[in-house]
């Protein structure tokens, strides 16, 4: 008996998903079944793969042999089944991106109707995360990241940048007043990210510096929560152009003291896992953001 692609792909879940349980969830099967799929082919291999310890599963020598081998076995596939979509011009196949709320909600929702028109054949599949991802273990093929990339085992590409301001709503700054000053911006209440620290050094030009850090009165995770929280009005944030340009447009939320604002701009890269060349379903995804994402 021969072994198969499906036995292929269950071996190298398990590993990548790390349990037998994660990778049938993964799969979109029982563990029974993917615990057989793995007894068929140390079967055929007269070999064993896995080791069984008492917290994980860990490769043997031999399987971690056969794992760098399956792993080529079932790239060759992949690329000659993507071949053969860019020979028909219809880029094809499921396609899973993440990206943090903001930047899923403000600028790549608005981009859905008008890629999927383009390209019928690709199955998107959006995920929303506030933290940085491990694109294997969440079995994504493309992440958007905001801000400097520090992963250099991952392929970057550039989709711009965007212009950072410290605003506050009209009528939260009617009941507090309008600060005049950067030491005035202190005394207000202060809307910041729980984490990293880094986002909350405002582009404020101070004694201090170019930056000012602040002591957020009031935190969240997501740039979007900070965000519906200044518009009704609860304190002042600072947020990449991205989000808030309609707000902006509308009167909803105002810059603060633009004089004293720094120019800082946060960098905005796609990256993904690739060795060889771009899958062209991937590809096309990029050029595509690429090419509508205008930021300011």
């Amino acid at each position: 008996m021969k072994t198969t692609l499906d036995e292929l792909q269950a071996f190298a879940t398990v590993i990548d998903a790390g349990s037998i349980t994660a990778a049938a969830e993964q799969l979109g099967q029982t563990v029974s079944a993917i615990s057989r799929s793995l007894g068929r082919l140390e079967k055929k291999l007269d070999v064993t793969l896995l080791r069984h310890t008492t917290r994980r599963l860990e490769l043997t020598e031999e399987g971690a042999v056969f794992l760098a081998q399956a792993r080529k076995i079932m790239g060759a596939v992949e690329h000659a089944e993507e071949q053969m979509a860019q020979r028909r011009n219809r880029p094809a196949g499921r396609l899973r991106v993440n990206a943090a709320s903001p930047f899923m909600l403000h600028v790549l929702v608005p981009l859905v109707a008008g890629f999927r028109a383009a390209y019928p054949d690709i199955e998107l599949e959006l995920n929303s995360s506030d933290q940085i991802i491990d694109l294997l273990e969440h079995r994504t093929d493309v992440a958007i990241r905001i801000g400097p990339l520090v992963d250099s085992s991952l392929h970057a590409r550039p989709l711009g940048s965007c212009l950072l301001r410290v605003l506050a709503s009209p009528a939260y700054l009617k009941a507090a007043g309008r600060p005049r000053t950067v030491e005035d911006v202190a005394k207000l209440s202060l809307l910041g990210f729980t984490q990293p620290d880094s986002l909350n050094a405002w582009p404020l030009r101070n004694p201090m510096g170019d930056r000012l850090d602040i002591t957020p009165t009031l935190r969240a995770s997501s740039g979007e929560s900070l965000r519906q929280l200044a518009l009704a009005g609860a304190g002042v944030v600072c947020l990449a152009d991205f989000m808030t340009e309609g707000d902006r447009a509308r009167g909803d939320l105002v810059q603060l003291l633009p004089s004293a604002t720094v120019e800082v701009r946060q960098p905005i890269h796609a990256v993904y896992y690739r060795n060889t060349a771009l899958v062209s379903r991937i590809a096309c995804f990029l050029d595509y953001v690429a090419a509508n994402f205008k930021p300011a």
